[in-house]
């Protein structure tokens, strides 16, 4: 780990490089330690360089990187690191084998983020196709295939990024408040967002806004991440207690809450960070639009509804501790799920890089992603 400069955003371009692959085939991966956001100097980031796939898939868990889209696009580089183990003398069948358990333990890294599961399968199948394409290949090959396949995840999501935020961005009032939950930013993925995205976009074209940021407990990803994403960028925004969004809401302070996703469900409910849920029932009780960033990786078509979605469940400490220090009694039981997930009827529209989805249902999702009457 050691410090670097960063690269401040301006009114043209997010500048954020949350992670990035370093020289070739026998490169690494490095990654903004996200633990350690805020930096006391802010102009400062600390990075964490990952050299095999244990230490990304520790990162992974312990949220040195973070978000869907972001945990997507490291698992794709993860392989790259696991092709990088295996001894040039194996037979390629059996380095098939050897990928694929790297795969696994990523893949146990953090279960409802589907972006993970849909990298890994991407990468694995890319490898399978190219050795049953290429019987005479060499290890080599297999890597530069690898290699060349993660790339194209991460430049997929850099423009799906910004596709979000051009077809978000009229969902930004002008003069208006939005709300946002969690960080779902230019640190969550690899391009300038999803729910932050349209922000991004309307504040470059010169639209006035405000944007009130949840803190969001109990690992404060709002407070730490969101909020400092949004001065770099000289963006209007406020930082606010969770339970405060009922109270501005009653006072017609915000216009519209706009949030990411971990996973959706063909039916259009939406696996979000924990308290998304119950900001969904008091924007429907507010008559306040409900909006849902994300891109087609995220929807999980083979879950018809959010009830299968795989909730993980983090560690007590996070509830009972803050640092080094005890905020509750040392034997209390605790409950802490990282997600919720909010019922398709709650929200407004789902934007994703094809465009915005009004109202989601199943149907509409099949059809927006191309997948009608499958």
């Amino acid at each position: 780990m050691f410090p670097c400069d960063f690269l401040c955003n301006d009114r043209a371009k997010v500048k954020i490089r949350t992670l990035e692959w370093i020289d070739d085939i026998d490169g690494f991966l490095r990654l903004i330690d996200q633990r350690v956001l805020p930096q006391v100097l802010p102009r400062r980031l600390v990075y964490l360089d990952c050299h095999d796939v244990p230490t990304l898939a520790e990162a992974i868990r312990k949220l040195a990187v973070r978000g869907a889209p972001a945990i997507g696009i490291a698992a794709g580089y993860g392989m790259c690191l696991a092709a990088q183990k295996i001894d040039k003398q194996a037979n390629l069948s059996d380095a098939l084998q050897i990928l694929r358990k790297q795969a696994d333990i990523l893949a146990s890294s953090r279960p409802t983020a589907v972006n993970l599961f849909w990298a890994l399968d991407r990468m694995m199948t890319c490898a399978s196709r190219f050795l049953a394409d290429n019987p005479g290949a060499c290890l080599v090959d297999v890597q530069k295939g690898l290699l060349s396949q993660a790339r194209s995840i991460h430049i997929e999501d850099q423009e799906m990024c910004r596709s979000i935020g051009e077809h978000g961005r009229r969902l930004i009032p002008e003069g208006g408040s939005v709300l946002t939950h969690c960080n779902a930013g230019a640190l969550a993925t690899g391009g300038i967002g999803t729910a932050l995205a349209p922000m991004y976009v309307a504040h470059e074209q010169g639209k006035r806004f405000h944007v009130y940021v949840d803190e969001t407990r109990p690992l404060l990803q709002g407070a730490r991440l969101t909020a400092w994403e949004l001065l770099q960028a000289g963006i209007d925004v406020t930082l606010i207690c969770d339970n405060m969004a009922g109270m501005l809401m009653k006072q017609r302070k915000i216009d519209a809450v706009i949030t990411g996703a971990d996973r959706i469900a063909a039916n259009g409910d939406t696996a979000n960070k924990i308290g998304t849920y119950s900001l969904s029932i008091l924007a429907a009780a507010h008559n306040v639009p409900f909006y849902i960033a994300a891109p087609s990786s995220t929807f999980d078509l083979k879950l018809a509804g959010g009830e299968k979605i795989p909730i993980e469940q983090r560690s007590p400490q996070e509830i009972t501790s803050f640092g080094d220090r005890l905020t509750a009694p040392e034997d209390i039981k605790v409950y802490n799920p990282a997600f919720d997930v909010v019922d398709a009827s709650k929200i407004t529209a789902i934007i994703t890089e094809k465009g915005i989805i009004e109202y989601p249902d199943t149907d509409k999702i099949a059809a927006h992603l191309g997948h009608k009457g499958q």
